[in-house]
């Protein structure tokens, strides 16, 4: 008689991991909106009456995006550096709160960890939250290295194109907000949860119904908030026994 017929257990296939990206490819997509949004500043910093290395040299000390462009008028209106100072700690307050949620993975060496927290802009932070646990702390460096490099090159650019010729920038604008829609995209697909973003969404726009003029800073703190009270009913996932 033929002999029974045993099923075999199944294994299923080892499934490849895709292979990690690379740094450069990482940060393209913020380099398609800050060399257009680093051009402009370079431009508009010359235009004003400013030195073209000044410029640049702001990008590289500086490197405060939004507070770059707002120092324009008031270093033209010859406002003290002080209030330059002061405004500009305001604008890129809510970095406080960016560097809170990353104190854990920026690097514990203090020259990468002190460059980390200067150079945490808002894309940055984006980058730094869809990278893998095991990333390195260089890898993670090189990133807000790449992307300062980038803001750099683009006011290096405007700086230039504003000394030689005058030519319209309509429409540069836009690349910010482009630039933020992708970033949310890979945010989106990277999720473990999906809370975070209907939480930002709904603290937005009660902020900007309660406090039009400062509904970025409340928006963070309902975001905040909203946060510590998730986690206080989020249950403890027990820790398996070893054998």
């Amino acid at each position: 008689m033929p002999e029974p017929l045993v099923p075999r257990e199944i294994t299923p296939a080892a499934v490849p991991k895709p292979a990690p990206l690379s740094v450069l490819t990482l940060t393209a997509p913020v380099a398609m909106g800050y060399i257009p949004l680093g051009t402009v500043f370079g431009f508009l910093f010359v235009q004003a009456g400013g030195e073209g290395w000044l410029a640049v040299l702001a990008s590289v000390l500086v490197y405060a995006g939004a507070a770059q462009y707002m120092m324009i008028p008031m270093l033209a209106a010859g406002l003290p550096v002080t209030a330059i100072a002061l405004a500009t700690f305001i604008v890129n307050l809510r970095h406080v709160f960016y560097g809170l949620s990353l104190l854990e993975k920026l690097p514990q060496g203090k020259l990468l960890r002190a460059y980390c927290v200067f150079g945490l802009t808002d894309e940055t932070y984006s980058v730094l939250t869809t990278l893998p646990v095991d990333t390195s702390p260089r890898q993670m460096a090189l990133v807000s290295l790449l992307n300062q490099s980038w803001w750099v090159l683009g006011t290096a650019m405007g700086a230039l194109i504003g000394a030689q010729a005058r030519v319209t920038l309509a429409g540069l604008d836009f690349a910010l907000a482009s630039l933020f829609a992708v970033l949310t995209v890979e945010q989106w697909r990277s999720r473990q949860n999906s809370a975070p973003l209907w939480v930002a969404l709904a603290a937005y726009a009660v902020a900007y119904t309660v406090a039009p003029a400062h509904a970025l800073v409340v928006a963070i703190a309902l975001s905040m908030a909203a946060g510590v009270c998730l986690a206080r009913r989020t249950p403890a996932v027990p820790v398996e026994a070893q054998p």
